[in-house]
C-alpha cells in the first residue's frame, strides 16, 4: 500500500513560502585573499539585496570561503533589516528624496508612468526589488556599490505618503492631495509665464 507524501513538516511550510515571497539580487562581490606560510587563503564578500517588490527591502553583506555561503548569509542579514517604503499606486515614490552614507549621495526624483527605472547598477537592484517601476535617480560622488545601496535606503526611509502627513497634521488625505495638486498647477502657471 503506496503512502501519501505529507504535506510540510516542522516548519517546512514556513520556509517556502519565505522563499517565494522574497526574490534577492546579488548587487557585488568581492574576493579577498591573505597571505599564509603555504599560500594565499581566498575569501569572498557579497552584497545583496532583497525585497517583496511590494514595498518592502533590505540589504545585507555577507563574508565567508565560498561564494554561496557568503550569498547566504547576505540574504538572511538583508531579510533582518528590512524596511517598509510607501509607493505612489505602487509604482513610484510619494516625493523627491536625497540620501547620503559616508562619500555617496544620491537623489531620488518621482516620474510619470512609463518612464521606467532610470539608475545605476546597485540602485536599480534596490529599487528593483523595492517594486519601482517608474524613478528617476542619480548617484553624485562614490561609486562605491556598498555606500550607494545605503544612501539610496537612507533616502527611501525618508519618504512619507499623504495619510501619514494628514495623521500628523490633523487633516484629511483628500486636503493634503489636493494642495500637492494646487502647487502642481502653480508651479507649471509659473514656468509658462
Amino acid at each position: 500500500m503506496a503512502r501519501e507524501p505529507r504535506s510540510g513538516g516542522r516548519g517546512r511550510g514556513r520556509r517556502e513560502e519565505e522563499r517565494d515571497e522574497f526574490q534577492d539580487r546579488l548587487v557585488a562581490i568581492n574576493r579577498v585573499s591573505k597571505t599564509v606560510k603555504g599560500g594565499k587563503n581566498f575569501g569572498f564578500a557579497a552584497l545583496v539585496v532583497v525585497g517583496d517588490q511590494k514595498g518592502r527591502v533590505g540589504y545585507g553583506k555577507g563574508k565567508a570561503r565560498e561564494v554561496p555561503e557568503a550569498i547566504r548569509k547576505a540574504s538572511q542579514e538583508a531579510k533582518r533589516n528590512m524596511i517598509r517604503v510607501p509607493l505612489r499606486d505602487g509604482r513610484t515614490l510619494h516625493h523627491d528624496a536625497q540620501g547620503r552614507h559616508g562619500a555617496g549621495r544620491v537623489v531620488l526624483r518621482t516620474a510619470p508612468p512609463g518612464t521606467g527605472v532610470i539608475a545605476g547598477g546597485p540602485m536599480r537592484a534596490v529599487f528593483e526589488m523595492l517594486g519601482v517601476q517608474d524613478v528617476v535617480a542619480k548617484s553624485v560622488g562614490t561609486s562605491n556599490p556598498y555606500n550607494m545601496v545605503r544612501a539610496t535606503v537612507d533616502a527611501l526611509t525618508n519618504q512619507s505618503n499623504p495619510r501619514a502627513i494628514a495623521a500628523k497634521r490633523g487633516l484629511k488625505v483628500s486636503d493634503i492631495i489636493n494642495r500637492r495638486a494646487e502647487v502642481l498647477t502653480d508651479a507649471s502657471a509659473a514656468d509658462a509665464a
